[in-house]
């Protein structure tokens, strides 16, 4: 069992590992979790519920990152501008998911992010079907009191099979503006190829009343390193289910890639990558192959600590 310390901020992610101001999108996470994990108020010390699938955390630990962006949506199989609307996947996408889902099957997972189009939150759920752990990703309503209340959970041992999920929309891809609900080819013959590629990929420029590449990356990667970035250094593992340009552009922040190099960074639906943050570092491990332990995650502290654990509970 794991004790974390924190500091008794009203509107803090109180039991996340985060000592900061929870975001617009996450207003009551913190009595979410004050349901959810017991606390010793004396000591001001957090002490996480123990299951047998739990990852011990220290300093030293290494931690997972996973980014996948969601599959195929149904907006993207008739090849339109989605942007911010919200369309759920095809069956192609479900597969891609699920496929994820494999390859990412023996990597641990403590905690799921998502943004705020089901898309992205379809993703991440399909790929959870298939994770070992057989945890159930329960995601958090906050929007007010009365939905923090009504979606609480009394079971403990409910709670312990559970992996939260945080929807944020600054993880949303970007705006696309009047372009959202076009389609891409008509749109080129109306506009010109030249004006619509720059649209969509210059880092600064925006479609007719929408986000830049730019606009999009300043969300995201102030939202990640707000909130995703200090459950890392706590130790704990997560998934990030996205977008092109939300991933593209926390991708940036993470692989010090420059406006240009971004621009020319293309994400496949449904593929998970995989990085390792150690030391203030995060270490690129391109896509898992699994669903083997060797070919999705080798030589690396943090599953080797993982099977170890799954091994001590077999028969």
């Amino acid at each position: 069992m794991m004790a974390a310390t924190f500091k008794c901020q009203p509107t803090g992610l109180h039991g996340s590992g985060i000592d900061a101001a929870a975001p617009r999108s996450s207003g009551n996470f913190g009595r979410f979790y004050s349901m959810r994990f017991a606390c010793n108020t004396r000591c001001n010390t957090l002490r996480h519920v123990h299951t047998p699938l739990s990852i011990s955390h220290d300093s030293s630990t290494e931690s997972s990152l996973i980014l996948i962006r969601h599959g195929e949506s149904l907006w993207n199989e008739k090849n339109l501008f989605t942007g911010c609307c919200d369309v759920p996947l095809t069956q192609r996408g479900v597969e891609e998911a699920i496929e994820a889902g494999k390859r990412i099957s023996f990597i641990p997972v403590d905690m799921i992010f998502t943004s705020a189009l089901i898309r992205a939150q379809m993703t991440a759920m399909l790929a959870m079907t298939q994770h070992l752990q057989k945890k159930i990703p329960i995601i958090i309503h906050n929007e007010n009191e009365e939905a923090t209340t009504w979606t609480r959970v009394y079971s403990e041992k409910t709670t312990k099979q559970s992996i939260p999920v945080i929807t944020a929309w600054e993880l949303n891809e970007r705006m696309y503006g009047e372009l959202q609900g076009l389609n891409k080819q008509e749109t080129a013959e109306r506009y010109g190829k030249e004006k619509v590629h720059e649209w969509r990929r210059s880092f600064d420029i925006p479609p007719p009343k929408g986000e830049s590449l730019e606009m999009c990356s300043k969300r995201a990667v102030s939202y990640f390193k707000d909130f995703i970035e200090p459950q890392l250094k706590s130790g704990k593992h997560v998934m990030v289910a996205a977008h092109g340009n939300s991933l593209r552009s926390i991708m940036m922040y993470l692989d010090r890639l420059t406006s240009q190099e971004v621009t020319t960074l293309e994400l496949s639906t449904g593929v998970p990558l995989l990085y390792i943050y150690k030391e203030g570092k995060y270490m690129s491990r391109g896509s898992p192959v699994g669903p083997t332990e060797a070919g999705v995650y080798a030589y690396t502290q943090s599953l080797a600590v993982y099977r170890q654990q799954l091994d001590e509970m077999s028969p």
